[in-house]
């Protein structure tokens, strides 16, 4: 069944444009508590982050699962991966994030964990679906759905990310910037390190409901950079507005992104023999330098489709506990059920405290491959499955690559655009056959 509403990671639009309006988020309130009251449960929780939109779609959810007689409950502003552990905890039959992650204010989207924290199967999103199309009904008053706050829910979560790395490891003499992005992890993540022993200089943890991600956090890496190289700090920490991924800043102010920390936690993992398989998930576009620094270890990168939902249901079907993208959402199976940016940073912070090593040294293991993507935004629809005469073109351009350098084509699912993507060893051969490519799928939209 082709579903309408629910994309890779939920519904997601700018706010009071179709879907994200008040009368479809009641609406996708009811139809989801239709199907998990279906199910035999009634306790579903909402957490949310700090855009300004959050309030009116939590109360829009609530009425709507209320109508349904679903019992829910408020965790208030709570990272993505938070409210994944607490559905677990807590026993909840789901838990919904009211999100857009690392977009501007003004967007705003619906996504669903399980009670297993994991998100939710696909035939379940589209039995919601069934449900929004027909009319909308109200159970009896007796058996509307009541609403109530968990308290210490923050703290809950606080606990857990501390509990992800050894009991007796202390983050005693180590100075860490941490950027929450004025997001959902701005009353935690400080917290977090603060309580481990680390120095923390905190920045973008003052949410006005319009400043998430604005020249902060993940997206935008210059402010926690200069708070780095001015408090000569060990390290920098950049959050994005919901919490599951992060980019890390060395001493020196370079970016760690999330190929180099795959290779951190990947090897210390390996050491600790905790690596099944020897294999890491990473997704088309892992950088092929990761791979050949994981196959100089005998480690396999396993390759998914673009989206860490692609990469969470690779690792589950190989048995594997890690993968992750280069933007920083990093899956550590073995300690949570999704990307986890709090977490993951530990991951990698675990290893520089047994080590000794700074985080620079640890990355030193990856020589990233030049890399150009070129974004073509389209005039017209391209069915890439028939365009034969472009590759063939992509076959040659691989041929002049070799075994080191990659091409990919992928539409964006998001907007009328093809990603170009070329890889390899010579940045200006690279930089001049991605044109190429980018030219010729500009004259198949002409």
């Amino acid at each position: 069944m082709a579903r309408r509403y629910f994309g890779t990671d939920g519904v997601r639009g700018r706010m009071g444009v179709g879907p994200i309006t008040p009368e479809f988020v009641l609406k996708l309130g009811w139809a989801s508590g239709k199907v998990f009251g279906a199910h035999g449960g009634s306790n579903v929780l909402i957490g949310k982050d700090t855009r300004i939109s959050g309030y009116l779609l939590e109360s829009a959810l609530q009425a709507g699962l209320a109508a349904a007689g679903v019992g829910v409950r408020l965790l208030g502003p709570m990272p993505t991966p938070g409210i994944a552990y607490l559905t677990r905890t807590l026993h909840a039959q789901a838990g919904i994030v009211i999100s857009a992650s690392h977009n501007p204010y003004y967007d705003n989207g619906i996504k669903f964990f399980s009670g297993t924290g994991y998100k939710l199967p696909d035939g379940v999103e589209e039995e919601i679906e069934r449900y929004l199309d027909q009319p909308m009904t109200c159970v009896e008053s007796a058996d509307l759905g009541k609403a109530e706050r968990v308290r210490h829910a923050a703290g809950r979560y606080i606990e857990f990310c501390k509990s992800s790395v050894p009991p007796l490891m202390t983050l005693h003499g180590l100075r860490l910037v941490v950027d929450c992005a004025h997001g959902a992890t701005y009353h935690i993540a400080p917290h977090v390190f603060t309580e481990l022993g680390a120095e923390v200089a905190a920045i973008g943890v003052s949410p006005d409901g319009l400043n998430i991600n604005r020249e902060c956090g993940s997206t935008s890496l210059d402010a926690v950079r200069a708070a780095v190289l001015e408090n000569r700090a060990d390290l920098g920490l950049a959050l994005d507005g919901d919490g599951d991924r992060v980019l890390l800043i060395d001493s020196s102010g370079r970016l760690v992104d999330g190929d180099d920390m795959l290779f951190i936690i990947a090897r210390a993992r390996q050491s600790a023999g905790e690596l099944p398989g020897n294999r890491v998930v990473g997704t088309q576009m892992t950088n092929l330098g990761l791979e050949k620094a994981l196959a100089g270890y005998s480690i396999s990168l396993e390759r998914a489709r673009v989206g860490d939902r692609y990469v969470l249901e690779r690792l589950i079907e190989g048995g594997w506990v890690l993968g992750g993208e280069p933007s920083g959402h990093v899956i550590c199976l073995d300690r949570t059920s999704t990307g986890d940016g709090i977490v993951a940073a530990l991951q990698v912070i675990a290893e520089m405290q047994r080590t000794g090593k700074g985080l620079g040294d640890l990355a030193a293991g990856v020589e990233k491959f030049p890399h150009i993507l070129v974004n073509v935004e389209l005039d017209r629809p391209v069915d890439l499955g028939s365009a034969d005469v472009l590759w063939n073109e992509v076959r040659e351009v691989e041929a002049r690559l070799g075994c080191d350098g990659r091409v990919v084509l992928r539409p964006s699912g998001t907007e009328a655009m093809i990603r170009v993507m070329v890889e390899g060893a010579d940045e200006a051969l690279v930089r001049a056959l991605s044109e190429q490519l980018a030219d010729s799928v500009r004259r198949l939209s002409v």
